[in-house]
């Protein structure tokens, strides 16, 4: 009896995916998913999980089996707007199932985030240059906007900062304030946010403003919430700021270049993550095309370089951690290929292993842990 409980298990776990997580990848061709193995570094493919269109960043509820996407499009059942795409995960399969879809409320939407307690999504409207926050209904579908935000004003780059265009929002460990990261306007705009009714009121102060030029795109906080780091697309660096989690006050102090000196190229930015040990910080350089390492002083929150890595492909524009954190995993868009990094636990640095996979316009990765 033992011995069929055990082999019942295994063949339930082999279904499941075992110990693999689930890799979903968004791509202008809609949804593709992979299962990934730690011990091996292998990507196994499980094909397209959902077309739906230009599924540009993805935000994954795993207790729940859902995931929900921001589409990049600025058309939208004849109104000027992208659109937000719920559905629910078959871990078996990875297959997607939609639940359904609501306007954005402005174009190109780029970014989207759950609140700490799953029941709410943060959108971006990167060319509409709003914020908006959407409830999650009982059977995982998207409601009508619950909180909208349009940002005002302009940058110093003519070209990119024509406008506001909000390229990043999350809210903080403590649910109590969402930060949006705003590139036309160089500034950190902190709303505080009520997990009851999911709506935004500007903070006092209402924003951070960051040196004129440089673009913020995503920021990353330290485990500890005591420091936060805005990569900025324009500018080819780091700001990096400290946290204050009662007033949700952030303060500059250093900014780095995420380059090295003797680069003479054109660059752009694009993802930063804080490893979850909090001693290390990578950030993706596009025209350079590599990770840059960085050591976290865990007192001060200063940033050193720690080296640059190459990407193994062209624009690297998202890359994300495996849920053990020990690989790093990048979506070169313009090549079109993933590529496996191994994480040096000791000192951070990258190891490329021969994993790489190829997909047409690979731009988010998003892991769905093992149960």
């Amino acid at each position: 009896m033992v011995a069929i409980l055990l082999l019942a298990s295994g063949l339930s776990s082999a279904q499941d995916g075992g110990g693999s997580s689930l890799l979903f990848v968004g791509t202008s061709q809609g949804i593709y998913a992979y299962r990934f193995d730690a011990a091996s570094a292998r990507l196994s493919p499980l094909g397209l999980a959902a077309e739906t269109r230009n599924p540009s960043f993805l935000a994954a509820d795993a207790t729940r089996g859902r995931l929900y996407a921001v589409n990049e499009i600025s058309d939208y059942k004849g109104a000027s707007s992208g659109a937000v795409s719920a559905f629910a995960i078959d871990r078996s399969s990875g297959k997607l199932s939609p639940l359904n879809e609501v306007p954005s409320r402005g174009s190109d939407p780029c970014y989207i985030a759950l609140d700490k307690t799953g029941k709410f999504v943060l959108v971006t409207n990167y060319t509409g240059g709003s914020v908006a926050v959407f409830p999650i209904l009982d059977g995982g579908q998207l409601g009508e906007a619950s909180a909208f935000v349009q940002h005002v004003g302009r940058g110093r780059n003519n070209e990119r900062q024509d406008g506001p265009h909000p390229h990043w929002i999350e809210t903080s460990a403590d649910n109590r304030f969402a930060i949006s990261a705003d590139l036309g306007l160089d500034k950190l705009l902190v709303y505080r946010f009520d997990p009851g009714n999911g709506s935004l009121v500007p903070n006092e102060p209402p924003a951070t403003k960051l040196e004129p030029g440089a673009g913020p795109r995503h920021v990353a906080f330290t485990p500890d919430q005591k420091f936060a780091y805005a990569i900025n697309e324009l500018g080819s660096s780091i700001t990096v700021f400290s946290y204050d989690p009662r007033r949700g006050l952030l303060k500059a102090f250093q900014t780095i270049s995420t380059l090295p000196d003797t680069f003479t190229g054109d660059n752009t930015t694009a993802e930063i993550l804080v490893h979850p040990r909090g001693r290390f910080l990578y950030a993706s350089n596009r025209g350079h095309d590599s990770i840059a390492l960085f050591t976290i002083d865990r007192s001060t929150g200063r940033l050193t370089l720690g080296g640059h890595f190459p990407s193994g492909g062209k624009t690297p524009r998202n890359f994300t951690l495996d849920p053990a954190g020990t690989h790093l995993l990048v979506a070169n868009q313009d090549s079109g290929n993933i590529v496996v990094f191994r994480i040096d636990a000791a000192r951070g640095r990258l190891a490329r292993t021969p994993e790489v996979v190829s997909l047409a316009s690979a731009v988010c990765l998003t892991f769905v842990p093992p149960r």
